[in-house]
């Protein structure tokens, strides 16, 4: 297995996060950042969430926020896209991507698997490939009753602690989706602790992503 590790004096000045709703990028890569901040406290981040109103909104921008307390530079954008409808709003989507790709030049890009069968999901991760063609982009990949985790070829190693914090984090910042039956704590540790195992990861805990080009 390939390994590259974060810190070896690789430049890495500027993250794009994007998320199709409020909560999917803590899920996805949430213990990603924790590390990458801990890693590079000049590091920027733009965190964009395309789909989330009213409370949803107020905890996106309430979490980005406290997630990314520990860095000066960051940029937090909440657009209110209907949930669950993103393939039908696609041209209004598409014209805020044109205006985002002046805006901001990733070194590093976080988005959703384009094989997840949430519309809304795959919509954003196709808009991402459209938009930014010539940048690195890694997939995060959201646990759900579909069924369509796939086998990752990136894995970024975590510790106990940040996997606790991430962890944490979701329950302090998501009520709304606290009714959720798949919103539990197993589910989250439970796939950490997975693709820790896949990857061999010394501290048991890993996020997977999917990456679909890389230039070395």
């Amino acid at each position: 297995m390939f390994k590259f590790k974060f810190g070896d004096g690789d430049a890495l000045g500027q993250v794009l996060c994007i998320g199709a709703h409020s909560d999917d990028i803590e899920i996805g890569c949430g213990g990603t950042l924790l590390k990458l901040i801990d890693l590079y406290p000049n590091l920027t981040i733009y965190w964009v969430v395309l789909g989330a109103s009213g409370q949803r909104e107020q905890e996106a921008v309430a979490s980005a926020h406290k997630l990314m307390k520990d860095i000066k530079h960051k940029h937090v954008t909440v657009k209110g896209f209907r949930d669950g409808f993103f393939p039908y709003q696609g041209m209004e989507i598409k014209e805020y991507f044109e205006k985002l790709k002046h805006e901001v030049a990733p070194d590093l890009i976080l988005t959703h698997y384009r094989d997840d069968r949430h519309q809304d999901h795959r919509s954003i991760s196709d808009l991402t490939w459209n938009t930014f063609r010539d940048h690195l982009i890694w997939e995060y990949e959201i646990p759900k009753y579909d069924g369509d985790l796939g086998s990752p070829n990136i894995f970024v190693h975590l510790d106990e602690v940040i996997c606790r914090r991430k962890i944490d984090h979701l329950f302090e910042h998501f009520g709304t989706q606290s009714n959720k039956v798949w919103f539990t704590e197993d589910t989250f540790s439970s796939i950490l602790r997975m693709r820790g195992i896949e990857s061999n990861a010394p501290d048991r805990y890993a996020e997977a992503f999917y990456c679909r080009k890389v230039v070395i």
